[in-house]
């Protein structure tokens, strides 16, 4: 499993003529992303992250990106209108989200009916080395937080709300483009 390979198929998801509002939560370092953004000029884009060294190295990368706005902020309260984004895009944050419910919840809430949720992530079941390693590393590390969604799982929480347009699993990653109903 190539991660620059999953975030390409992600980004893929976001057209490059997009000129609507986008949440990407948590930002990280934008390493994946600041590519994506700089040709996205017409889109108005909001990078929110809790980590504040996370946001400085974002920052760094996107400083000559002017449609950028880089937060500090939590996921589980975001600070935005109800339905105020047309994306909402999520790479690598739910794993490690540590109240991954308020986060379903919050993204689902600030993402207008039609937007499309965009997201990749650990799941568990698909790897048992992987299991292992983020149960007895990762996890105790700090770096992810249980509980953790099966595929199954996840589809299920998805449909509840979303239409999937797109759901794909490789290794014990899935990334995919729900639209909210």
């Amino acid at each position: 499993m190539d991660d620059n390979e999953i975030a390409e198929k992600v980004l893929s998801y976001i057209p490059d003529e997009f000129s609507g509002r986008l949440l990407d939560v948590p930002v990280g370092t934008a390493v994946f992303t600041h590519n994506k953004y700089s040709v996205l000029g017409n889109a108005d884009i909001i990078c929110l992250d809790y980590s504040d060294d996370m946001l400085s190295k974002a920052r760094e990368r996107m400083k000559r990106l002017e449609n950028v706005n880089l937060v500090q902020g939590d996921v589980g309260q975001l600070p935005y209108k109800n339905e105020s984004f047309d994306i909402v895009l999520s790479m690598n944050g739910f794993h490690a989200f540590p109240d991954k419910k308020a986060a379903f919840r919050e993204t689902y809430r600030v993402l207008k009916k039609g937007g499309s949720f965009i997201a990749c992530f650990y799941i568990k079941g698909e790897s048992k080395i992987t299991d292992s390693l983020v149960r007895y590393f990762l996890a105790k590390k700090g770096w992810f937080t249980p509980p953790f969604d099966t595929a199954d799982k996840l589809k299920k929480r998805l449909h509840k709300v979303y239409d999937l347009t797109d759901f794909n699993v490789e290794g014990s990653m899935v990334y995919f483009c729900a639209v909210k109903q």
